[in-house]
Formats: structure tokens, sequence, C-alpha cells
């Protein structure tokens, strides 16, 4: 080992690699076979419960009567990729309401909004509706695939140069 390749004693060469000399003479230990109850006891739980994350798994490790710590659980509970991504909610802002006010002129006020379909073999498309709320009229319907903010841009530009820019839009950002 190190003594025989480079001649020096057991406890230099240990200074100079930064090895405890304990670390040294202690006999190597499979991982894996120390580990093995605790991959068991979690295999069994996934088996049952596969959307469970840690720390359900662990009370239920710690009730059927295992000791674990929990710290050497979740290590094994990651070495096994078991640690899945979260689930959350998209917290969104909160947004006064505003009373929607019929307006009785034309060109006054353009709605906008975005709707999604499917065709019959599965693609989706969307489209684009631009409302004049006066007349409820359909200014324009945009149809796509996708449809992009330099698109909707050039749309706007071009009921722009025919009808006239409006006092206000609207435009849907719920969910």
């Amino acid at each position: 080992m190190l003594t025989v390749d480079h001649h020096l004693p057991k406890a230099r060469a240990c200074r100079i690699i930064g090895l405890s000399r304990t670390a040294f003479y202690r006999p190597k230990q499979d991982r894996l076979e120390l580990d093995r109850l605790v991959i068991d006891a979690l295999q069994e739980i996934i088996d049952r419960r596969p959307r469970w994350g840690f720390w359900k798994c662990f009370d239920r490790i710690r009730l059927d009567g295992h000791g674990f710590n929990h710290k050497r659980v979740h290590r094994v509970y990651c070495d096994l990729k078991l640690n899945m991504k979260r689930r959350i909610r998209k917290r969104l802002p909160d947004r006064p309401r505003q009373p929607l006010d019929h307006s009785q002129g034309l060109n006054l006020t353009w709605s906008l909004d975005f709707m999604r379909d499917t065709l019959y073999d599965g693609r989706a498309f969307r489209t684009l509706n631009v409302i004049d709320e006066g007349n409820r009229e359909a200014l324009r319907i945009e149809v796509g695939t996708s449809i992009s903010a330099i698109r909707l841009q050039r749309v706007m530009n071009e009921l722009i140069e025919v009808y006239g820019k409006p006092k206000a839009t609207r435009l849907d950002n719920g969910p």
C-alpha cells in the first residue's frame, strides 16, 4: 500500500494525504449491507404508497417499530432516488375587484381573450379574439398553433390602422 510504494512510515503517509490513521486501519464496510434493513423498509412502504414523501415514509417506519435515525433514512431515501419534486400551488397576486362597466360608444373599449381547443387528430390550437364592447362586434379572430407576442403586436397595430385607437383594452389575466 502506502509504505511499499514510497517507503514512508504509515503515520507520515497518512499525514501527507490528510487521512487519519484510524481511517487507514479501519476495515472497509459495505454501505449497501449496512443499510439493507432501511432499504427493505423503504421499498415495502413505497410499493404500497408510491406518492408518499419522505416524512410520511419515515413516520411509517417509526410506527412499524424500526428505530432508524431520520438522517440515515433520508440519505438512503435520496440514494434510492425516491425524492420527488414538490407539487406547490402557484400563488396569484390579490387584485382589487373592479365592476365591469358596459361601454355605450363604439371603439371605446376592446376586449382580448385567448382560447384553446384541440383538433380531431389531437393537435392543439389557440385563438385570439378581439371584441369591441360597444356593439359586441368581433373585430378579429386570429388562429394558430401558437400566438407569440410579436404576432399579437402586429394584429393590434393592424386593428388600430383600420378602426382607430381605443380608449381602453381589457384582457383577462386570470386562471
